[in-house]
């Protein structure tokens, strides 16, 4: 696996390492401490940096929102992530002085409110309010004591902030974090996906036919998940159809020895004789049906850094934005190339050429093998993080302890990224080029989004 990582070395030239430096934390999820609000005033706009509390709030009901509410699959979680992450990100810009707006940055993006001069704002209202719109905008499905938890912790936080500030001012603030949130959301009607938690297996795709093309596997045999998911708009323009996009995959083969069957025979052979840890890598990173979703795992883990260093709002905004996009544009690169290629799963391969009773150790996802989902989502989360906080940032990802796992330590994010990856060969869902190429994806759309003008 080390040898693996080593391999995306020279990628890291790929981004800037920028925003708040070198650090190390081997620490585990804490319960947020919230900041005294003794120092608030009335004039709120520049000097006052509040705790991330309200981002680490929502961001914990979002992540339980993806779990129990119905059809939110790995992309359409990941557009979720990108859209709460600038409505939180433009609710808060105008605090930010050295900061910019979105607007003109990202595909058709053209359209924002803006404070009103010399007016003053208290940042967590318009944040709660932002957050509030926006995850209610995008969950119209969850369910009604849901949808009640939504309001609640709306009202709870604003409760929070809103001691010895005038009304005035709290209802600007409030009003100016939900004018935000719905001209994100106005803007999200337009990408292709909305409402697509409606619809994850359109009866209308007809997949490709052909001794190399994907089919439905074992055990549900679905059809084709989110087959137009690709042709949805990206939201930073350079991830757009070109460079970002990967190779095409070794040619088909069912000669031994060729590449394409040693490939798959490597998927055979690791998979029958794996290793306790190996068996414990597939486990840890499945993160399938009924969990948070691969994308979100890794906003599980940037929420976690976001505790464990004390970062204020702001800053939690920068890092959740920035993951959120790159969630978002990795679930439709990723995709794109799923449905461009249509390449069978290894499941199919094997028990066609190479053993007939074969079985992955977890289950095959409904939708093609090239490339993966896992390595494009965890490459691009892990080349934000780094960006973000260096190359040398120890870390124990601790996410899924509620779920009766053991955390796992990491000597930084490409490190995890890189194992998250290669889970999935290990369960018997992906060929290693499949995740290696995945990756790569993953680390220039990353590139994309730390090259625009924050």
């Amino acid at each position: 696996m080390k040898k693996t990582f080593k391999k995306f070395i020279p990628y890291l030239g790929l981004f800037i390492l920028v925003g708040i430096g070198c650090r190390k934390s081997k620490e585990d999820i804490q319960n947020p401490n919230i900041t005294a609000l003794s120092e608030k005033t009335t004039s709120q706009n520049i000097n006052t940096r509040f705790d991330s509390y309200i981002a680490q709030s929502w961001y914990s009901l979002l992540l339980k929102l993806v779990i129990e509410t119905p059809g939110h699959t790995p992309p359409i979680a990941a557009r979720s992530f990108g859209y709460t992450g600038i409505a939180l990100y433009e609710s808060l810009v105008g605090e930010m002085k050295d900061n910019h707006s979105l607007v003109g940055q990202l595909n058709g993006l053209t359209m924002m409110p803006r404070h009103q001069y010399g007016n003053s704002y208290v940042a967590p209202i318009s944040a709660n309010a932002a957050l509030a719109r926006i995850i209610k905008d995008l969950f119209k499905n969850a369910s009604a004591a849901n949808l009640g938890k939504i309001d609640a912790l709306e009202s709870a936080n604003y409760n929070l902030y809103s001691q010895h500030t005038s009304d005035i001012i709290l209802n600007r603030s409030r009003d100016y974090g939900r004018a935000v949130a719905d001209a994100v959301f106005n803007w999200s009607l337009t990408d292709g996906g909305n409402q697509a938690y409606l619809n994850n297996f359109p009866s209308s795709y007809i997949p490709p036919v052909g001794i190399d093309k994907w089919i439905p596997t074992a055990p549900a045999y679905l059809s084709a998940m989110l087959p137009y998911w690709g042709n949805n708009r990206n939201m930073i323009p350079a991830n757009g159809v070109g460079p970002v996009d990967p190779p095409v995959p070794p040619a088909f083969s069912t000669l031994p020895g060729s590449p394409f069957y040693n490939a798959a025979l490597e998927v055979y052979n690791v998979t029958t004789n794996l290793t306790s840890e190996q068996n414990a890598i597939a486990l840890y990173y499945n993160d399938g049906g009924g969990s948070f979703t691969p994308p979100g795992h890794n906003i599980g883990v940037a929420l976690q850094i976001i505790r464990n260093r004390n970062l204020n709002l702001e800053q939690a905004a920068m890092v959740l934005a920035k993951v959120g996009i790159a969630e978002n544009d990795a679930g439709i690169v990723c995709w794109r190339a799923k449905y461009s290629f249509s390449l069978l799963r290894p499941a199919t391969f094997i028990a066609s050429y190479i053993a007939a009773s074969w079985k992955p150790l977890i289950g095959t996802p409904p939708f093609p093998s090239y490339t993966s989902g896992h390595a494009t989502f965890s490459g691009a989360s892990a080349a934000i993080l780094t960006a973000e906080f260096g190359n040398n940032f120890s870390f124990t990802d601790s996410t899924k302890i509620a779920y009766g796992f053991s955390p796992r330590s990491y000597a930084n994010f490409l490190e995890a990224a890189q194992e998250a990856a290669m889970s999935r060969l290990y369960g018997g869902i992906h060929y290693r080029f499949d995740n290696d190429n995945g990756f790569t994806c993953g680390l220039r759309i990353a590139a994309n989004v730390e090259n625009i003008k924050w």
